[in-house]
């Protein structure tokens, strides 16, 4: 019953996405980009990136100041040189084909259970457990009848939403799921008069009793990963800055110092002489 209802559901009204209709590379880059990043900022970014670099084999050739500039705002620009890495990887020790087995990707630079599963599911349309944010709180609500998950899903979870998995179209099933938790079942203000399980829904039967899970607000204003971010910026605005350039990006030197020390340990900047910076070459 909920496949069904779910799945039509979906059919008739899923977003008009670019990573719907591409081929296994597209999927890739697009569950790279999608990381604790939302639709809309990803929308983008990555239709110019795949312009530019439609294949690994294309994105192999490039820099990685290239490939970071590219990246933009995107935040957590290590994805972008992991994704870098990838397409080398697939490129020079894989002939070009991206592997279809979970285990084969999640050996590849960047990739871990989920973003394996997204891919084997979205790419090539076979059995996987693809658990987000978006499926993990329409199911804890639908089944469990609490409004929001806890922060990392349980073995018991995943043998529990594993079984609901159908055996044919499971790559639909993953799709639709995932899509009524992101534009229906959102975390604030879920649009329950339009949901097409609302009628089954447990959360809702209830009379929708509030979360026990303290919701993490995050803050990025003079954060590490705002300075972080703001002398990457302003490197790719600038092919090489100085030292005394840089300190006046940031008023907290002890933390500017943090800042640079981390992206020169992760390969985001490098040193270009005696206190010069610029993006990796």
């Amino acid at each position: 019953m909920f496949e069904k209802e779910i799945t039509s559901w979906f059919k008739k009204n899923k977003r008009d996405l670019p990573w719907r209709k591409t081929d296994a590379w597209g999927v890739l880059v697009s569950e790279f980009m999608l990381q604790q990043t939302p639709v809309n900022r990803v929308l983008p970014v990555y239709e110019a990136w795949m312009k530019r670099w439609p294949t690994a084999a294309s994105l192999s050739k490039a820099t990685p100041a290239e490939v970071i500039t590219a990246w933009g705002r995107l935040g957590y620009p290590r994805r972008a040189l992991r994704l870098h890495e990838c397409a080398k990887e697939i490129t020079h020790n894989l002939k070009g084909k991206i592997p279809e087995s979970q285990a084969e990707l999640r050996a590849l630079p960047g990739i871990g259970e989920y973003t394996a599963a997204a891919i084997t599911a979205f790419a090539f349309e076979k059995r996987s457990l693809v658990l987000d944010i978006n499926i993990r709180r329409l199911f804890a609500r639908l089944f469990d009848g609490v409004e929001t998950p806890t922060q990392s899903a349980t073995k018991g979870e995943k043998s529990r939403y594993e079984e609901l998995i159908p055996k044919k179209d499971p790559h639909l099933w993953a799709a639709a799921t995932m899509e009524l938790g992101a534009v229906i079942c959102t975390s604030q203000s879920p649009k329950c008069g339009i949901c097409p399980v609302a009628h089954v829904c447990t959360w809702r039967s209830l009379d929708y009793p509030k979360s026990d899970v303290v919701k993490r607000r995050q803050s990025w204003h003079g954060t590490d990963r705002q300075c972080r971010g703001t002398i990457v910026q302003a490197l790719r605005e600038n092919e090489v800055l100085t030292k005394s350039q840089i300190t006046q990006l940031w008023d907290v030197p002890s933390q500017l110092e943090k800042a640079l020390l981390t992206l020169l340990d992760d390969g985001l900047i490098e040193s270009r002489g005696k206190n010069k910076f610029s993006l990796p070459r």
